[in-house]
C-alpha cells in the first residue's frame, strides 16, 4: 500500500496522506482482498481483479494479494491530468490474464548489470503486469552468483561482478513484493567454460580454462560420462535450490555444439556402450541425470527447447526460443512451453513486430483446447552482449510493455496502431518507476556531439541489433558501448508520424498531412549542416 501511494505520488506531484480511513465510509480507495496469509507465489495463482470507480468511491475486490497489486497498477494507469488537477475515470474493470507466465529474461553473464538496474526493471515489470524475472546467471563469461559450496565459480569465473548471496536474497525479496517470481538459470552442460576454470576435471577437455570475453557458441562442456559431474552438479544445485525459493530451476541446454564430445575417445566410447547413438544422446542422457538431481531439491526442471525428447518425463517445462514449432511440438506432446522466439529484444525490433507475436501464432494456431493448455505463456529475453547498464532501458522500455499486453490481453487485441497511442502514455509513466530510457537519452547523445542536432539525426536511426552488429566488429566485454548505434534507439515516434503522414498524402492527397510530411524532410535537410563540421569521432 505505502509502494502504491508513493507512485501514484510521484505520478501526480500530489503528497499523499498514509494511513487508514476511520471507516469504510469514509475511505476513497478500498482494497478488498480474500487472501489473508502470507502465501508463496507460485505459477498459476489468481491474478484476477475487479476495479469499480465512480464519484463517491473506488473499490478494488481480489481473491490474492498479487490481483490486488494488478488492479492497484490498472488504478494508476487510469489517474490523467485534467483541466483542475488529477483524475481516474468512472469505470468497472473486470480482468484477468491470458497467460500465467508473463516473463523477462536479462542476461547478466556478457555484460554485468548492477543490483540497482535489476531492481529498477522489477519496478517496471509490476507497472506492466509482468511476473516472471528470468535470471540468466552463469555462462562462458562469467559465473555471477556466489557460491559458498565451490567458490572457485565465482572468485575465478568473473573478475569480481557477480551477487552475493545476500544480494540474491534482497533481489528475490523486492521481486515478491512487486509479485514476480525469481526464476534462476544455471546453463549446462554447454556454455559452461566459467564451471570449468577453477573445477578443470568436469570437462570434456582438459583445458586450461578462462572467461571467454567475446561473445557466441563456444566449445566447452561439462562431461557427461564422470561420475563427479553430477556430484558436483548435485551439491550446486541443493545450494541454489535452497537460496531460490521458486518452484522451478532452469538449466538451460541450449548451443552445446559436441566439438569437444566428438574429439574425446572415452566419450565417444561410453555413447557406444551405453547405446546412445550420438552426441544429442549424450545430452539426453546428461538432462535425464541432472532432472533427477533437480527433482531432488524440491524443484521443477526448465530447459531451452533444444532438452525437448521423448525420453523425458511431461513434467519438465521447455523455453522455445529457436522457433515457434518447438513449442506446439512440446505442447502437442504433452509437455508445458512458453515462447521467447519472436520476443528477444537484442535485435531491436520494433514494438510493433513483438507485439504481432503471439504463443497461439504460426504452427500454435492448430493446437487443440487441451493441448492450449500446456502454453504457459511467454517471455521478453533482454541478452546483453550489445548492451550495457548505460543502455539497457533503452532496448527493454518500452517494448516490454508491448510483449507484456500481448501476454495478459486476449488474441483479438491486434490493433497496432491503437497500441503505439497507448504505448507513448506507457513510456511516459514507465519513467515514474524508475526506467532510464528517457533519462539516459540525452546525456548519450550529449557525448557525441550537440544534443539537439544529433538527437534529431538519432530519431531517424533504426539501429541494427546482434544479427547484424556481431558480423562487422569481433566486440568483447571491454568494447565501450557508447557510439551513435548504442544510442539510437529506433522504434521512431517522429519516423512513425512521417510514415503515417506521407501514407496519408499519397491516399488521400490529405494537403495537411502533406505539409507535415515536408516539414520533417526540411527539419531532416537542414539538421544535416549543423552536423557537418562536428569533430567528435563517435558521431563521423
Amino acid at each position: 500500500g505505502a509502494r502504491f501511494l508513493g507512485q501514484l505520488a510521484a505520478q501526480t506531484g500530489i503528497p499523499v496522506k498514509r494511513g487508514l480511513a476511520a471507516s469504510v465510509g469514509a475511505a476513497n480507495l478500498i482494497v478488498d482482498c480474500e487472501q489473508v496469509a502470507d502465501a508463496p507465489l507460485v505459477l498459476g495463482e489468481d491474478e484476477s481483479y475487479k476495479l469499480q470507480v465512480n464519484v463517491e468511491q473506488t473499490r478494488l475486490t481480489a481473491k490474492t494479494v498479487t490481483g490486488a497489486m494488478r488492479g492497484l497498477q490498472t488504478f494508476l494507469q487510469l489517474v490523467e491530468p485534467r483541466e483542475r488537477g488529477f483524475s481516474a475515470a468512472s469505470v468497472v474493470i473486470e480482468d484477468a490474464p491470458r497467460f500465467p507466465w508473463r516473463g523477462l529474461l536479462i542476461d547478466v553473464t556478457s555484460h554485468f548489470m548492477p543490483v540497482p538496474v535489476i531492481e529498477r526493471t522489477l519496478d517496471t515489470m509490476e507497472a506492466v503486469k509482468l511476473n516472471v524475472f528470468h535470471w540468466h546467471l552463469t555462462d562462458d563469461q562469467g559465473f555471477r552468483v556466489e557460491s559458498k559450496v565451490f567458490p572457485k565459480l565465482h572468485t575465478l569465473g568473473t573478475e569480481g561482478d557477480f551477487y552475493t548471496q545476500d544480494e540474491i536474497r534482497q533481489v528475490i525479496a523486492y521481486a515478491r513484493d512487486r509479485g514476480i517470481r525469481v526464476l534462476p538459470e544455471f546453463d549446462m552442460p554447454g556454455h559452461s567454460g566459467t564451471w570449468l576454470i577453477g573445477y578443470p576435471e568436469l570437462g570434456s577437455a582438459p583445458g586450461p580454462y578462462s572467461i571467454i570475453h567475446t561473445f557466441g557458441v563456444y566449445d566447452p562442456a561439462l562431461d557427461p560420462t564422470k561420475e563427479a559431474v553430477y556430484t558436483f552438479i548435485d551439491r550446486l544445485v541443493g545450494e541454489m535450490a535452497a537460496l531460490f525459493p521458486d518452484a522451478y530451476f532452469h538449466i538451460g541446454g541450449d548451443e552445446v555444439n559436441g566439438r569437444q564430445w566428438k574429439a574425446n575417445a572415452a566419450i565417444q566410447a561410453f555413447i557406444r556402450e551405453k547405446g546412445l547413438g550420438n552426441e544429442l544422446g549424450l545430452q539426453t542422457y546428461f538432462n535425464q541425470r541432472v532432472l533427477k538431481i533437480v527433482q531432488k531439491h524440491g524443484k521443477r526442471m526448465m530447459g531451452w527447447d533444444e532438452i525437448l525428447h521423448k525420453d523425458l518425463p511431461k513434467d519438465i517445462v521447455v523455453e522455445s526460443w529457436q522457433n515457434h514449432e518447438s513449442l506446439a511440438k512440446a505442447a502437442a506432446g504433452g509437455y508445458k512451453g512458453l515462447l521467447s522466439f519472436g520476443y528477444y529484444l537484442d535485435h531491436l525490433k520494433t514494438a510493433g513486430e513483438y507485439y504481432a507475436v503471439d504463443p497461439f501464432g504460426g504452427p500454435g494456431a492448430v493446437l487443440t483446447a487441451e493441448q492450449r493448455k500446456n502454453v504457459l505463456g511467454g517471455e521478453a529475453c533482454m541478452w546483453t552482449e550489445f548492451i550495457s547498464p548505460e543502455t539497457i532501458d533503452s532496448r527493454m522500455w518500452p517494448k516490454s510493455a508491448a510483449v507484456a499486453e500481448r501476454l495478459w490481453s486476449g488474441e483479438g487485441v491486434k490493433d497496432v496502431e491503437d497500441m503505439y497511442r497507448r504505448l507513448d502514455v506507457v513510456s511516459a509513466r514507465l519513467t515514474f518507476y524508475g526506467a532510464r530510457h528517457e533519462l539516459n537519452y540525452e546525456p548519450m547523445l550529449g557525448r557525441i556531439g550537440p544534443v539537439e542536432a544529433v538527437r534529431v539525426l538519432a530519431d531517424t536511426l533504426e539501429p541494427r541489433g546482434i544479427a547484424e552488429r556481431e558480423v562487422f566488429q569481433r566486440y568483447t566485454q571491454e568494447t565501450q558501448l557508447n557510439r551513435l548505434v548504442d544510442a539510437a534507439r529506433g522504434d521512431s515516434a517522429v519516423v512513425r508520424r512521417f510514415e503515417r503522414n506521407v501514407r496519408v498524402w499519397l491516399e488521400q492527397r490529405d494537403a495537411a498531412a502533406g505539409a507535415e510530411a515536408r516539414r520533417i524532410l526540411t527539419v531532416w535537410r537542414d539538421n544535416h549542416a549543423r552536423l557537418r563540421d562536428v569533430e567528435n569521432p563517435l558521431l563521423r
